[in-house]
């Protein structure tokens, strides 16, 4: 791997300042990962032998984000970097933060602390590669490794657990044995941690390169924690001519199809969670699920709740879900009609997710019903492009006009407006408003 990396001068402009004034300083973490692997970093962090208070005089612009544990923010411009001392943790008697620590002197001693051996590398131009713990060595092995004793890191905070797997999809690596034998015994300390941390290593793992490694946090006990209708998805068959896969598996294929998306592939994990209820088996041993849709819909909306999504996200999430099982000949006037029900802003995602549907239910299915999927895509663009109308506020007749010839607002307003629609989606050429009051306005319904 190159040694030799360039460093942004904002980064280096800090080291220098730190060095010039006699404290030892280094990127550390992540970004020293990313470099090693040839990866633009996201974030700069700064380890330092110098105290907080050292650093805050060194620079003219902090903010003491951390103080606690030992973390100024140095701002250089529009650009924040997180300096933070050398420290030794104390004893975390709730399994997520630590209930005190030291400011060490030793680099060493303060890469110890850390999670993974990985994450545990030090950078700076002069001094170069600090790599206590053979770090290097994992990245070229494919290996998620815990500094040190394993269990005594899961110890120090839970989501670490989650972390490994999280790593593990984001890198394609592998988890070292003695650190995977570690994490079972240890998942249910992941009730210490808050839904909102489990959250982000959730999306993290979810919009990786390998989101199916979900699968790794069932094997490890974790699903049984953090998500246990995904065990009862692994033991749920379909005994259809339609799937190929269990449940479960079928919905680790469709997270690898789907978009790299937060909503999509939140919809592929929690789309056919239902089916666990919703599952039975007829005479012929074949299986059928009907009323999932809406199952899932629900058990999503919990889960999603419980882990503090944005109302936005759920919003996208639930309606996906909802008509994720819809399907229609595509012709015009039908594809038209299934655009109106899913909804016109919830298309595109629709037709992304239906084909991430089909490809997770194994080869024979998807090549039944990918004709299908590519007619409706044809449909859906011959629409756009005519610009034919989709919903109500596409209509050439609205309310006001209706309350002009006399008609109450009211239900009888609602029903007439809605028997329009459906005729202008089976024919756009009835939209005009001379043929839709001359056909729906009778005085009947005056």
């Amino acid at each position: 791997m190159d040694l030799s990396f360039t460093l942004p001068p904002r980064v280096l402009r800090i080291l220098d300042k730190l060095h010039q004034a006699g404290f030892e300083a280094y990127i550390v973490g992540g970004c020293v990962r990313d470099l090693l692997l040839g990866r633009a970093p996201a974030d700069w962090d700064i380890t330092t032998s110098a105290l907080p208070e050292q650093v805050r005089g060194l620079f003219r612009r902090t903010v003491a984000t951390g103080l606690q544990h030992g973390t100024i923010t140095v701002m250089d411009g529009p650009q924040s970097f997180e300096v933070t001392t050398y420290r030794s943790d104390g004893a975390y008697s709730d399994g997520r933060h630590p209930d005190s620590v030291r400011f060490v002197s030793s680099l060493k001693e303060d890469l110890a602390r850390r999670d993974f051996t990985i994450n545990a590398m030090a950078y700076h131009p002069e001094a170069g590669l600090q790599d206590y713990f053979g770090g290097q060595g994992d990245l070229e092995a494919g290996l998620i490794r815990a500094v040190g004793e394993a269990e005594e890191r899961f110890h120090e905070d839970a989501l670490r657990m989650m972390r490994a797997v999280r790593f593990s999809a984001q890198l394609g690596f592998e988890i070292e044995e003695e650190t995977w034998e570690a994490i079972r015994p240890l998942a249910q300390r992941l009730n210490l941690v808050s839904h909102e941390r489990i959250q982000l290593e959730l999306n993290k793992l979810l919009l990786s390169a390998h989101p199916d490694y979900f699968e790794k946090l069932s094997q490890t006990g974790i699903t049984a924690v953090i998500m246990p209708i995904f065990d009862e998805m692994l033991a749920t068959p379909q005994h259809t001519p339609f799937h190929l896969y269990d449940v479960g598996h079928h919905t680790l294929e469709v997270m690898k199809a789907a978009p790299p998306t937060l909503v999509q592939r939140l919809c592929a994990l929690l789309h056919d969670t239902g089916k666990v209820a919703a599952r039975t088996t007829d005479e012929n041993g074949r299986d059928h699920f009907k009323g999932h849709p809406a199952l899932s819909a629900a058990i999503a909306r919990e889960f999603l709740k419980e882990y503090r999504y944005d109302n936005k996200t759920t919003e996208l999430v639930l309606r996906l879900i909802s008509v994720h099982d819809l399907r229609v000949e595509p012709t015009l006037p039908m594809v038209r009609k299934l655009i109106y029900q899913v909804g016109p802003d919830l298309f595109p995602d629709y037709l992304d997710f239906i084909l991430a549907d089909n490809r997770g239910k194994g080869a024979p299915a998807y090549e039944e019903f990918d004709p299908r999927y590519r007619g409706t895509l044809a449909a859906y663009k011959e629409i756009k492009a005519r610009q034919d109308p989709l919903g109500l506020k596409d209509l050439a007749v609205n309310g006001g006009d209706l309350k002009a010839r006399g008609m109450a607002p009211g239900k009888a307003m609602g029903d007439v407006l809605q028997a329009m629609l459906l005729d202008v989606l089976e024919e756009p050429a009835h939209n005009n408003k001379e043929y839709l009051l001359s056909h729906f306005l009778t005085e009947e319904r005056i």
